[in-house]
């Protein structure tokens, strides 16, 4: 055992190191300065090394840190860890590989386990990590495990990001002339198949439990049809029998009468056959239609608005006619215009302005 080492740092009193040692940031640390006080009032450094659960080299390498660095030096320091065993360069291709999913014929799978990921930088790179390693290596990427959207496989990327990067020229070109000089509503639209056979939805739960829930087995439905304005916080639903062109004209003339006085609604919808301009389909006049590209659902907000109500409102229920559907289909719709941030929230996309 090497000799007593004296502090030599003495800007600080015993005294004045407890009451740090009451900030300090860790229970360790705080033990270090106290240990350090019974050595400036001289105790025998055996009975300060005890006393503050330590043996007496460690205490002799706390003053060495001590007279170097002062209170700084008796702070906790992370360990520096394992060298990474793979190159940053070689981190950024494995994140281009999670990104773009597994390739079938290569990889012998449709979505990536970590199992497979360890299997490719094995065949990659030539270095073998364990399950828990690539776990911790796609936490520190900023990858998560979450849900998947589905995704039409007609669906046109370019023409979805060319839909949100025209959006208001494309409003624009759809209003008449006649109301050019007219403040411009945007409006979206959809229709929900609302019934006995409900949807399921996420719960909160014990860990390793799996709860169960009332689900209906018989076929009985209805159609919420709903529309949005965002930047007013309001909407305009129909709860209908069946979704067809009588029912859409209807809905517009609902919607219709939710437009502020004086201005001119461009309302969005899908390509829908009851959406259709025709003969048929009667469009009122201070409202113009603006069609979203072919299976692109997810352009369309209230498709979020439906996804809120039946996780809140319409899941896990038992509905014993079709009275008691229409009921709280009027029940969930009232909830959610009665809460005119909450349309802002979920209906407000950030490409979809306009200034017409």
């Amino acid at each position: 055992m090497g000799k007593s080492v004296a502090i030599t740092r003495l800007d600080l009193s015993a005294d004045d190191l407890r009451c740090r040692a009451q900030r300090a940031g860790s229970i360790e640390a705080a033990r270090r300065m106290l240990a350090l006080a019974l050595v400036l009032e001289e105790r025998p450094r055996i009975e300060a090394a005890r006393t503050c659960g330590m043996d007496r080299q460690t205490l002799r390498d706390w003053v060495h840190r001590y007279n170097a660095e002062g209170l700084r030096g008796l702070s906790d320091r992370k360990p520096p860890g394992g060298i990474p065993k793979l190159t940053a360069e070689q981190e950024a291709e494995v994140a281009a590989w999670v990104r773009a999913g597994p390739d079938l014929a290569e990889d012998g799978v449709v979505r990536w386990r970590r199992k497979d990921l360890a299997a490719r930088i094995e065949r990659r790179f030539g270095i073998v990590l364990a399950e828990r390693s690539v776990g911790a290596l796609l936490k520190r990427l900023a990858f998560r495990h979450v849900s998947v959207r589905p995704q039409h496989p007609q669906q046109d990327i370019q023409a979805l990001e060319a839909h949100k990067k025209n959006f208001a020229a494309l409003v624009a070109g759809v209003v008449p002339e006649a109301a050019k000089d007219r403040p411009v509503e945007v409006w979206w639209q959809d229709e929900a198949r609302v019934g006995q056979q409900g949807t399921m939805t996420y719960v909160w739960a014990e860990r390793g439990s799996r709860p169960r829930v009332p689900r209906d087995l018989r076929y009985e439905w209805t159609y919420l049809f709903g529309a949005v304005c965002p930047e007013r916080g309001v909407g305009a639903a129909l709860v209908l029998p069946r979704v067809n062109i009588d029912a859409m004209n209807l809905h517009l003339s609902e919607i219709s009468q939710h437009v502020a006085d004086g201005h001119h609604a461009v309302v969005v919808l899908d390509g829908a056959g009851w959406h259709q301009p025709g003969d048929k389909l009667k469009v009122p006049d201070n409202i113009s239609l603006l069609h979203l590209p072919p299976y692109c659902p997810e352009l369309n907000p209230v498709e979020n608005i439906w996804q809120f109500l039946r996780q809140n409102y319409l899941s896990h229920r038992v509905f014993e006619s079709y009275q008691s559907i229409v009921d709280a289909c009027c029940d969930a719709w009232v909830a959610l215009t009665n809460a005119p941030e909450r349309i802002r929230s979920i209906a407000t996309r950030p490409w979809a302005k306009v200034n017409v």
